[in-house]
């Protein structure tokens, strides 16, 4: 068994937790009340730039020249890519990207992002990578799992952006390259008697990341 399926059977019971979270469900069916989405949108927002600065830490980090290389074309992917489409998005609300960056931090995001941060201060490539995998890896296994769902893409579900844009080509092969370098990483750094050490970083950050679907998901349910 490779390295991230060693991660995500340790932590079976979480993993399923945050990957098939009513918020992701109520995407695919495009029930999810608006404003869940949108309080958890804006604080995606928030946690991108933050994201940011992980994968600016990981080209610090990086071992060799291609992993700078790697963590770098991570980084424009998020400046570039994924904060552009939370801009789009916004914009349907009067929102605007200054809107986006001015919103106060939700407690959620400031404990996820933190960790991380923390994570790939005290530890090497390795442990920041794997941090940085239940984002990035997982949203690209929650896309693909909605994306399946009946008339999740059809023009009828106004979610169908958000699901395209993680479940395509572009972002399906970001999260593919995050995880071949995270299992390259792991055949040279990642020894048995380390391994429970990563596997409570992924069990972490996948906690951490369930408890960001709750956060919109309760937003939601304020406005009932």
């Amino acid at each position: 068994m490779r390295f991230f399926e060693r991660l995500k059977a340790a932590t079976a019971a979480e993993w399923r937790a945050y990957t098939e979270h009513p918020f992701t469900t109520a995407l695919a069916a495009g029930s999810l009340p608006e404003r869940a989405f949108r309080h958890y949108l804006i604080q995606d927002y928030l946690f991108l730039i933050e994201f940011a600065r992980a994968y600016a830490l990981s080209v610090y980090k990086a071992f060799t020249l291609a992993d700078m290389r790697e963590a770098a074309s991570g980084l424009m992917a998020i400046l570039d890519v994924e904060m552009n489409l939370h801009v789009k998005l916004s914009a349907d609300w009067g929102l605007t990207a200054a809107d986006l960056e001015q919103a106060p931090p939700a407690v959620e995001t400031l404990a996820y992002t933190r960790y991380v941060l923390d994570t790939g201060m005290r530890g090497d490539l390795l442990a920041l990578q794997v941090a940085l995998a239940p984002c990035v890896i997982g949203y690209a296994e929650i896309a693909r799992r909605l994306a399946a769902q009946p008339d999740a893409l059809a023009a009828t579900n106004v979610y169908r952006f958000w699901i395209a844009e993680y479940a395509g080509e572009a972002y399906q092969q970001v999260a593919a390259k995050a995880q071949a370098q995270l299992e390259r990483l792991a055949d040279l750094y990642a020894t048995p008697a380390r391994e429970a050490e990563l596997i409570a970083i992924f069990q972490d950050a996948t906690r951490l990341e369930t408890d960001f679907w709750e956060m919109g998901w309760r937003e939601g349910r304020r406005g009932e």
